[in-house]
């Protein structure tokens, strides 16, 4: 049976059944609190609550962010609400438990710091309203905990259950308190009214006249008596009744599954109800308590009394461990001052009830000592002993007892029976003396440590980004004045934490330079130093002391002659060295200075005109709720600081603009007066990941929840704007101000293009206005036309959905009926009733679920409850893949979506049309075999099967279309880019562009959040140059650092084929970008596209002249194979300001595409050179490869060639698979580039152009034959390739850190983390490299892998260089050997085709990893692990020795077997799994590895050979032998 083990435990478990949420607060939100691993716990499982009807919601916040605040809104709309939490928040929350002591609310809270808890923290709110109960043991801390509930939900008004939980530590395991007693004791019927009430207020807080009354609920007459709403039975004359009566009477109460149900009880509403009294809390508890008894035994009483029914003396307990006190009163001898005693403690501390302390205590006691255990006593008297005072005054026939105070200080066990005898002995004396104090005034240095100590405020690991930032821009300058690691005496870090210290630090430290500024003067004067050295430093900085860049200049000058100087007045100086300097000052907070009670220590900061920098971090992630609440009172301190109008102001997050932040703090610093900068870095837990961070900061900075923006009051005096916008949305609040200042109109003029953004406040909701003029739209074109209705409704995953939709719709029309076709999320849901036909066409997305556009749809047809479709029929045709999830516990994934439509709307009452239709991707003709068989059923369903005369179709326009019709890559581009409605371009154009070089995007981090505000999705464009080899020269790197900068995203992609790429470059600023590639001599054409793209090349850097040999080679391949047509330079790099005429379209001539036709190839094509014994760039991937043979005298001869490699997959379909590169032969370097224009013109006459999933050479060649291919490229070529020559690979990984080449010359390659060049406040790498590309003379060399080498470095350069990369962290490589040989292509949040994380997920599994690799000895070995967010395999996976290929969010392919020298490919090992199978694979294996391999054995060769996997030979057997786990797709 399970059991209970600590009081925190026991609290959660009772405060999770009896509400309907639970205010968790915590130490910090990486840290538990007693309660909270509970809580947390029970959610995760779905646990069932008593009270609430769905599950409990458990809501975390941070002990120092007002979290009372949090309770007001749900207990104002009937929730049922509880809050654990320490003590800590009590007295600070004093304002909100006068008022939300006037709701049904329960706190439970652990008395801190435990062992030795301070319990003036009850004493001080004692009068707020609240009733408090005790606990003393982990029996007491479950029932009391469940009175508390019960107890509020009879009165409605608030319950403090307060405890100790060192009390309860020696305790023995106890059982759970039952359901059945639980349900009987929570009145449930009052539970669900109070649920049903909501509050009238509209103010913020809750009302101060609101008062708690009774309910009275009348039973039927012909049942037994039952307590009124509060628990009592109705009594004559208003007195109160016996409490045993009142217990005896209430064992009749029944739960919601008794037989007499709730919905039987007539209940009616007292029209006068009566306010909640002493008298009704203590019936109340006495009816809770007796019902606890009679089902447990257990006995309770407001006043808790053990001892001698005869005792004369008593010991009166509000404090820590009664249990101790109790046993040491149990073996007292006769001989003992404290023998024959007795012991009271209070269960209910308020209301204080003194006829129920009357009841308990024995009429022989004549002397009571008060042991309280409060440290804050603000009066002589304590607080329970003035209670005991006034209650037993007069209470007795005869004299009222002696009482005697005792202040209790900490005890050791040791020493109970010294102190019991002091007070005793006391107590009995002549003359007692009152408020001595017992024991030690603090606990022991070790009290704490624990749970409590965690309270103490912390800076946690995630806001270190600020701090770095600060740390990088000001070094030694950098002052934080409210510091939690500064030493200072007697100040706790809490005080820290509060800006009024921090000012005050601040101010004081400004009068101690002041005072150090006239010791200079005077020392100068005095010359008490050895020497006059530093006289002369110091006189200069005395005169410049208030100047900062002189002052900074002059101090570590000066601070060094001091250093030298030995005379006792320099060594006084240096103990303020740091004066020296002119300080860059700050105060660093959290969002907690945004709450109520911390905003008046900003106010005092804001007020004073003092130059002081605040730096305020806000953590709250980006949600509805957050954004509506407005009960949670967080004030906007950027608003209130601009409307005060003397202070700098700046909005920030280092996950969204890295070079805005550094902008911000510089001129906040730069600012004389007060600056605040608000920093933005949400999160749930501190334990986050920087993935979740920077999707969050993503949301809420693009839908204008959390603008990026920077205010200057003082910028008007030097003809500059006050206010610069740095993102492109801003919230209501901040308009408002921007409108009175005219600053918004100003904003409007100056960013056009922002102007619908700026104009509307982000959170509205245009969503149903859209789906109701698309629907109007639609019904206008549809009316006069005959025919039945039929509306289509698709939710499409990647585009069958909806092609099949629009066909159906048209068809429809064509046979005579009235249709129409649109999303199901853009379909107005309130319509569905009133239609005839419905036809709903789903794809499957993820693990079984909706695509985007149908989620909305779906979830609310799914948990409709008033939505009859009896008048409706429908039908659902549901498309999927019965062999994606492949494991027999996820069959029911395959056309889930689907499947779930079709019943649900059933049971809403549907009339079928036609049984669901079911299409399979495995299928001969996939979906299609399928939809065939079921759509002409649909006709006849709808009596429109039979139509003659049909128009024919025309045929679906395909790529091949796109291409011929676009007049040589033209199509509608320029048309497009000038279109201001929308950030996108058209379909046909989407495609057209791909041979540009870029790709249209949207960020999906966003895709959601937009969709929901009727926004389209956040469209931007990836840029990718045609770099010819990888290679750079410096000023060109300085050149695609100012395109990202400014153009981009603030970062820059090394991709896999050895060149740039730019993302987030919006359709504005598409041209800019691409003239500026231009501009630094790059092109991007055919860097994507149906063409050859960019030519790869080894890096080399130790044999450099074999490397110009054949870099040359590729970019004599790269210039012969460029497509002809004029339209790049027509489209991008025409001046728009010129007015000439630009050969766009219409009457413009027609370009001659010699070697490529109108038409192109039929799909990418791809060339690549590898240099033995390295094979960096994956030779074997490509559909050419081209292996380069040197001569005796070490340069370039020729080639052997590869042909028919490539990567791309897709999932499940075995008629696509990776395949690597075939031998052709061997050909001379001065022929190489016409032996691969032959092959591509091979490939551009026999490619198949019907099916781009079989387009590539890959295909063409196994269709043909390897043999058949070959002779055809040689007929063309009217040449035979050579016999291939001997060549041999060592690795494909790249080799890091120094390398000379035979010229003396020096290269660095650098780990650049899957090609990803940015800056974090962890590592400025982005600006390191532009830094070193001012300096550097040589060569920027981008690797196959993602990597970077810093070629030709001069001996005369090399001390420089290296000092650079020092001082930026560039020169690193102080990685894993599994790290090292890692890559990952971008996928989310870019890739329109990732089904998975990669780029931003790799790195966290490989941290993961990392420690068995440590562990088994492998942190030198390289494994090659690469990972891609969907099967096209950019990063080229399949011949990775194990691989992880994206099939949905957060599951994977796992694949293995991968050659090392990138020659085999790998194969399938387990599909469609996840992060903690991945570990569970891995961890072992990677024992195994250590410990078994062969010597020289590579990880790739090791699964193979102990029978994990078997060995792919060729392509076409990718697919044969796979896992058998994998292959029951029965």
């Amino acid at each position: 049976m399970a059991s209970i083990l600590t009081a925190g435990e026991a609290v959660a478990r009772i405060a999770y059944l009896s509400s309907d949420i639970i205010i968790s607060v915590q130490p910090s939100l990486a840290t538990e609190s007693e309660f909270s691993h509970f809580l947390t716990s029970y959610a995760t499982n779905k646990a069932n609550s008593i009270v609430c009807e769905t599950l409990p919601e458990i809501l975390p916040i941070r002990h120092n962010a007002d979290p009372l605040l949090s309770a007001y809104q749900p207990a104002r709309n009937g929730k049922l609400t509880s809050v654990t939490t320490s003590s800590a928040i009590l007295v600070k929350s004093i304002p909100h438990l006068y008022k939300l002591a006037k709701y049904p609310v329960v706190l439970h809270v652990s008395l801190h710091p435990t062992g030795f808890p301070d319990y003036g923290d009850i004493t001080s709110i004692r009068n707020t309203g609240f009733t408090f109960l005790q606990s003393n043991s982990l029996q007491e801390a479950q029932d009391l905990a469940l009175t508390a509930h019960a107890l509020a939900i009879e009165t409605g008004r608030g319950v403090i259950h307060f405890f100790d939980a060192a009390n309860s530590n020696a305790d023995q395991p106890i059982p759970h308190e039952s359901r059945k007693l639980c349900s009987q004791v929570l009145n449930l019927d009052l539970a669900r009214a109070h649920q049903e009430s909501r509050s009238e207020e509209k103010t913020l807080y809750v009302s101060e006249e609101r008062t708690p009354v009774r309910r009275v609920v009348a039973a039927q007459s012909d049942a037994a008596p039952r307590p009124t709403a509060n628990g009592l039975l109705p009594v004559a004359n208003g007195s109160t009744r016996d409490p045993s009566t009142a217990s005896s009477s209430t064992s009749g109460r029944k739960d919601s599954s008794s037989a007499q149900s709730v919905a039987e009880s007539a209940t009616t509403v007292d029209s006068q109800p009566k306010a909640v009294g002493s008298d009704d809390v203590d019936a109340t508890c006495a009816a809770i308590w007796a019902e606890i008894k009679s089902v447990t035994g257990r006995s309770y009483s407001a006043f808790h009394y053990t001892g001698p029914p005869n005792a004369e003396a008593a010991l009166f307990l509000f404090g820590s461990d009664p249990g101790l006190f109790s046993a040491e009163f149990d073996a007292a001898t006769p001989q003992d001052f404290f023998s024959r005693v007795g012991l009271i403690t209070p269960v209910i501390y308020r209301p204080w009830l003194s006829e129920r302390l009357s009841e308990v205590l024995p009429s022989s006691i004549k002397r009571i000592a008060v042991l309280e255990q409060v440290r804050r006593r603000t009066t002589k008297w304590g607080p329970i002993l003035l209670d005991l005072l006034q209650s037993l005054r007069g209470s007795q026939d005869g004299p009222s007892p002696l009482i005697v105070g005792y202040q209790l200080g900490y005890l050791e066990v040791t020493t109970i029976t010294q102190a019991l005898s002091g007070i005793f002995q006391n107590l009995r004396s002549k003359a007692p003396i009152q408020n001595l104090e017992i024991g030690l005034h603090t606990g022991p240095s070790g009290s704490l440590s624990g749970s409590q100590k965690e309270l103490e405020p912390k800076q946690p690991d995630l806001e270190n980004a600020y701090m770095r930032i600060l740390d990088q821009l000001f070094g030694q300058r950098l002052h934080v004045a409210n510091s939690l690691t500064s030493k200072t005496a007697g100040t706790s870090s809490s005080f820290k934490s509060n800006p009024e210290y921090g000012f005050g630090a601040l101010l004081a430290r400004k009068e101690h330079r002041k005072r150090f500024v006239a010791e200079i003067q005077e020392a100068t004067k005095s010359r008490p130093f050895t020497t006059d050295a530093p006289l002369k430093w110091l006189s200069q900085w005395a005169l410049a002391a208030d100047k900062t860049d002189e002052a900074n200049t002059l101090a570590p000058e000066i601070i060094a002659r001091l250093g030298t100087d030995g005379s006792p007045a320099a060594y006084k100086l240096l103990q303020s060295k740091g004066l020296f300097f002119s300080e860059s000052q700050w105060l660093i907070g959290s969002d907690a200075w945004s709450y109520d009670l911390g905003n008046s220590g900003v106010h005092n900061v804001i007020a004073s005109g003092e130059n002081v920098n605040m730096l305020i971090i806000d953590s709250t992630p980006y949600s509805e709720r957050a954004a509506q609440d407005a009960a949670r009172r967080k004030k906007d301190i950027g608003l209130y600081a601009m409307n005060y109008g003397n202070t700098y102001v700046a909005s920030v997050a280092v996950y969204s603009s890295y070079t805005q932040v550094l902008q911000a703090m510089m001129e906040a610093e730069a600012f004389n007066g007060p600056s605040i900068v608000l920093a933005y870095l949400p999160y749930n837990r501190e334990s986050d990941t920087p993935l979740t961070v920077l999707q969050e900061t993503k949301k809420a900075v693009d839908v204008g929840y959390w603008p990026l923006y920077r205010w200057n009051p003082k910028a008007d005096e030097s003809g500059e704007e006050s206010f610069q916008l740095d993102s492109e949305r801003i919230k209501q609040e901040l308009q408002d101000f921007l409108r009175r200042d005219n600053h918004m109109t100003q904003l409007m003029r100056r960013h056009p293009e922002f102007h619908a953004s700026l104009s509307e406040s982000y959170g509205s909701e245009v969503r149903t206005v859209q789906k109701r003029k698309a629907k109007d739209a639609y019904e206008s074109l549809l009316e006069g036309l005959q025919g039945a209705p039929m509306t289509v409704l698709f939710a499409s995953d990647n585009g069958n959905a909806e092609s099949l939709a629009k066909r159906l719709a048209s068809r429809g029309k064509a046979r005579g009926l009235k249709s129409l076709y649109m999303a199901m999320d853009d379909y107005p849901l309130e319509d569905l009733i009133n239609e005839e036909n419905v036809v709903f066409i789903s794809a499957t997305a993820g693990q079984g679920e909706f695509p985007q556009n149908g989620r909305n749809f779906w979830e609310a047809v799914k948990t409709t409850v008033d939505m009859d479709l009896a008048n409706i029929r429908f039908t659902v045709f549901a498309l999927g893949d019965s062999h994606y999830w492949p494991r027999k516990e996820d069959k029911h994934y395959y056309n889930k979506p689907g499947k779930d439509l079709f019943a649900r709307l059933s049971t809403l009452g549907g009339l079928k049309l036609v049984d669901i239709g079911l299409g399979d991707d495995q299928d001969p003709d996939g979906y299609q075999t399928g939809y065939i068989d079921w759509e002409p059923k649909l006709w006849d369903a709808l009596g429109v099967g039979n139509v003659e005369g049909l128009p024919d179709e025309p045929p679906p326009i395909t790529n091949e279309d796109i291409k011929r019709e676009s007049n040589f890559l033209r199509g509608t581009i320029a048309e497009g880019l000038q279109d201001p409605s929308t950030g996108a371009i058209s379909a046909a154009d989407q495609q057209l562009t791909k041979f540009h070089g870029t790709y249209m995007q949207d960020d999906r981090d966003l895709r959601d959040e937009r969709k929901a505000r009727g926004l389209e999705p956040a469209y931007s464009f990836m840029i990718r140059c045609r770099l010819p080899g990888g290679v750079a020269s410096a000023q060109q790197w300085q050149q695609m650092d100012a395109i990202a900068t400014n153009l981009g995203n603030e970062t820059m992609k090394l991709t896999t084929r050895q060149t740039f790429q730019f993302h987030g470059i919006v359709k504005g600023k598409l041209k800019p970008a691409m003239q500026a590639i231009n501009a630094g001599l790059m092109t991007t054409i055919a860097a994507c596209g149906d063409v050859n793209r960019n030519v790869m090349c080894s890096s080399l850097p130790e044999l450099s002249e074999l490397h110009a040999d054949t870099h040359a080679c590729a970019k004599k391949i790269s210039d012969h194979l460029l497509p002809s047509t004029t339209a790049y330079h027509e489209i991008w790099l025409q001046d728009d300001e010129t007015g000439k005429k630009s050969q766009i379209a219409g009457d413009a001539v027609q370009d001659f595409e010699p070697m490529y036709g109108p038409t192109y190839l039929p799909r990418k094509f791809k060339i690549t050179i590898a240099i033995p014994p390295h094979n960096d760039t994956d030779v074997y991937a490509h559909d050419v490869g081209l292996i380069a043979i040197k001569g005796e005298d070490g340069r370039l001869v020729g080639f052997n060639m590869l042909a028919g490699g490539g990567m791309g997959v897709t999932h499940n379909m075995k008629k696509t698979y990776p395949r690597a590169g075939s031998m052709l032969g061997y050909v001379s370097k001065e022929e190489v580039h016409i032996a691969c224009e032959k092959v591509m013109l091979v490939q551009r006459d026999h490619g198949d152009r019907s099916n781009r999933k079989h387009a590539r050479l890959k295909y063409t060649m196994d269709d043909m034959g390897a043999d058949v291919f070959q002779g055809k490229v040689e007929d063309l070529w009217g040449k035979k390739f050579e016999a291939p020559k001997p060549f041999h690979f060592e690795s494909n990984i790249d080799t890091f850190g120094w390398q000379q080449d035979e010229r003396g010359m020096w290269h660095f390659t650098l780990f650049i983390e899957n090609g990803r060049i940015e800056d974090t406040a962890d590592f400025p790498m982005k600006t390191g490299l532009r830094e070193i590309a001012k300096m550097h003379k040589g060569e920027f060399r981008l690797t196959g892998n993602q990597h970077l080498i810093l070629s030709n470095v001069a001996d005369a350069d090399l001390g420089e260089m290296k000092a650079l990369m020092k001082k930026y962290k560039l020169d690193n490589t102080n990685f894993s050997a599994l790290r090292l040989s890692s890559s990952a292509c971008v996928a989310f949040p870019t890739c329109g085709l990732a089904m998975a994380e990669s780029e931003r997920y790799l790195p966290e599994l490989i941290t993961k990893l990392e420690g068995v690799i440590e562990e088994h000895g492998l942190r030198q070995e390289s494994i090659v692990m690469r990972m891609t967010g969907c099967p096209n395999g950019c990063a080229r996976p399949w011949l990775a020795e194990v691989a992880f290929v994206g099939k949905a969010y957060g599951a994977y392919n796992m694949y293995l077997g991968g050659g090392y020298h990138g020659q085999r490919l790998n194969k399938l090992y387990r599909s469609s799994i996840k992060e903690e199978e991945i570990l569970a694979i891995m961890k072992p294996l990677v024992k195994r590895y250590a410990l078994e391999r062969n010597d020289g054995e590579r990880f790739g060769d090791f699964a193979i050979r102990i029978g994990m996997i078997k060995e792919t030979r060729e392509g076409k057997d990718f697919h044969d032998d796979v896992s058998t786990i994998d292959a029951e797709h029965d």
